[in-house]
């Protein structure tokens, strides 16, 4: 064989399989795009055929649709998957509180209406950590529309609030002081407390990106930023409150339930997901090892355990 033979046949090989890979991955190529709605606009992620199952993806403090850049990927080939930043989170609009109330109801009532507009009526919730208050007030107004509950570190139990970590914000409910929202400045709203947020609990910090914490740190550092975060620390007393009716939801119309859940979690212990197990008949309960973040160490674990679990119970 000479040699120019040798080059067109490699060239052909590798066109080929360019070419495969290409096609192969257009069903999980990741789509960015703008949504207004209420005033707002929503940045989204999004993946996968529409005409497949949903999976809505709810983030939690102090990321965004970021923390799902892989799994929305990853199971692209099998799931329509939509992940919206909230207001004032990640690449959606941050108005002034002035002009935007910021609640947990108002949120999660500014994502309703974001998955109406976006004509998501049946799907699944993944909900992790912020996800949890945000979905579970989506989820309780309209049961009908829920397949299923994904949640990693997304609270509904009074015993999964870790008191020693939560203690400056519970202090902060009881005296919304200058000195109480300093303390909370100083330590959560840092670049290190951020990093902690996401290696603290984990196997292997060194396998945690970087830019996890600077993208976070760099978003949660925007002029005015400070006083919407602690706006809603304040709001999740109410969370709180609402824990009874979440609880009744799961009760009365037991959605199955997938539980992955990073067991060194300082904001969410492992007691919090065991809660599931006294109002849940359909769960399937993991416990792993590792943080808060747990995508960002067991992303490939978890998203083989979601598309088991929906499989398995028809959400295919």
């Amino acid at each position: 064989m000479n040699i120019a033979l040798s080059f067109l046949i490699a060239g052909a090989v590798f066109f080929t399989t360019v070419q495969g890979a290409t096609a192969q991955s257009t069903s999980t190529a990741v789509r960015h795009a703008y949504e207004k709605v209420d005033g707002q606009t929503i940045f989204f992620r999004e993946a996968g055929d529409p005409t497949k199952p949903k999976i809505v993806l709810l983030h939690g403090f102090p990321s965004s649709s970021h923390m799902y850049r892989n799994l929305i990927r990853d199971l692209g080939d099998s799931y329509h998957l939509i992940a919206p930043d909230y207001p004032g989170f990640g690449e959606s609009s941050f108005s002034s509180p002035d002009d935007y109330e910021y609640t947990f109801d108002n949120i999660a009532g500014t994502i309703d209406a974001f998955l109406q507009q976006r004509s998501i009526d049946k799907y699944s919730l993944y909900l992790m950590d912020y996800g949890a208050p945000v979905g579970f007030r989506i989820a309780t107004a309209h049961p009908e529309r829920v397949e299923a509950l994904l949640i990693q570190n997304g609270n509904a139990y009074s015993e999964g609030i870790a008191e020693q970590t939560w203690a400056p914000i519970m202090t902060y409910w009881k005296d919304k002081s200058r000195e109480n929202e300093q303390t909370i400045i100083k330590n959560v709203f840092t670049l290190e407390g951020m990093k902690w947020q996401y290696t603290h609990g984990t196997r292997e910090p060194t396998n945690i990106a970087p830019e996890n914490w600077n993208l976070d740190y760099m978003k949660i550092s925007r002029e005015g930023q400070h006083q919407v975060q602690l706006a809603l620390f304040y709001d999740y007393q109410n969370n709180l409150k609402l824990y009874p009716k979440w609880q009744k939801y799961l009760r009365d119309n037991q959605p199955p339930v997938l539980i992955v859940w990073g067991k060194n979690d300082a904001f969410f212990p492992v007691p919090g997901a065991e809660g599931y197990k006294r109002d849940v008949k359909d769960i399937d309960y993991n416990i792993l090892d590792t943080g808060h973040f747990a995508l960002e160490e067991d992303g490939a674990l978890i998203a083989s355990k979601i598309r088991a679990f929906l499989t398995k119970r028809n959400i295919k």
